[in-house]
């Protein structure tokens, strides 16, 4: 590197650009001055992500020494090799906290949908008092409004289908809000995770808004009913395996909407009962001979 020679560095962040160029350079923090080019932006989702740029430049009175420092070392190659290996790890870890980063952003574009809700979490467990709203319209058109907004937030165009399910369980009618559109795996998330955490948040919204407990679910391009179907078809053949083997099952830990589903799929098997057991995330459904 030539004295007083500048050079450009990219990443998610500043600091990461930083630290890529420090690394570029061999040299130390306190040896080059630092130049924010551009502050990196995550966007929302994945979408309008940015990245940082940063422009080093070695002080004077070091530039020198850092250009024998190179020279002697002859470690261009190694300097390298270690970049590709620190690229790799990198990878891993981004690749371990997308779901995280992704379930970031939701909340994030739900605060721009609606900044006036600024909900607590003592707001989100406290029972909502008032006399029950009857006037579905309402509820249908504030849910359309804060998804649709919610959706121009994370610049997806796409089209909500309106339709009232009925609930078996506690005879509650479910307002359903189905996305319908091109390339919305993002929506969905790993195991649904991004999905729950947009009903959770447009049910939080509304129930603010409306002070009374509504039943609100969202979907993603019929997901949830193809997911159900999945998950019943699961349920049967496992049952089938545990009576012909005598030995319980264990289903791989799920969410505790789709471990309700296998419960339900099997609560009247003749053969077979189920049970939840693990924590947190570790949870998942055993299915044993009664």
């Amino acid at each position: 590197m030539k004295n007083g020679q500048s050079n450009e560095y990219t990443a998610k962040t500043v600091e990461a650009a930083v630290e890529e160029g420090l690394r570029d350079m061999g040299v130390s923090r306190d040896q080059i001055e630092v130049e924010v080019v551009q502050e990196g932006s995550r966007g929302i989702l994945g979408i309008g992500a940015t990245d940082a740029q940063v422009r080093l430049k070695p002080k004077a009175e070091s530039a020198e020494a850092d250009v024998e420092q190179q020279e002697e070392s002859g470690s261009a190659d190694a300097i390298e090799a270690d970049e590709i290996v620190e690229a790799e790890e990198a990878a891993e870890i981004e690749a371990s906290t997308e779901t995280e980063e992704t379930v970031a952003a939701v909340e994030d574009a739900s605060v721009a949908v609606d900044e006036q809700l600024s909900v607590s979490e003592d707001d989100a467990s406290t029972e909502f008092e008032g006399e029950e709203d009857d006037d579905d319209a309402d509820l249908e058109d504030l849910s359309f409004d804060l998804l649709s907004q919610m959706l121009q937030h994370l610049d997806i165009e796409a089209e909500i289908e309106l339709s009232w399910l009925e609930d078996e369980e506690d005879g509650d009618r479910p307002l359903c809000l189905n996305v319908v559109g091109d390339d919305l795996g993002l929506l969905i998330g790993r195991n649904g995770e991004t999905l729950s955490s947009i009903q959770y948040l447009i049910r939080l919204m509304v129930n603010q808004e409306l002070h009374r407990w509504k039943n609100i679910v969202i979907d993603i391009d019929g997901y949830k009913e193809r997911r159900a179907e999945q998950l019943e078809q699961l349920a049967q053949r496992m049952a089938e395996q545990v009576v012909a083997s005598g030995r319980p099952a264990s289903l791989e830990p799920m969410p505790a909407n789709e471990r309700r589903l296998v419960h339900i799929a099997l609560r009247n098997h003749e053969h077979v009962y189920t049970s939840s057991t693990g924590e947190d995330y570790r949870r998942k459904v055993q299915i044993l001979l009664r």
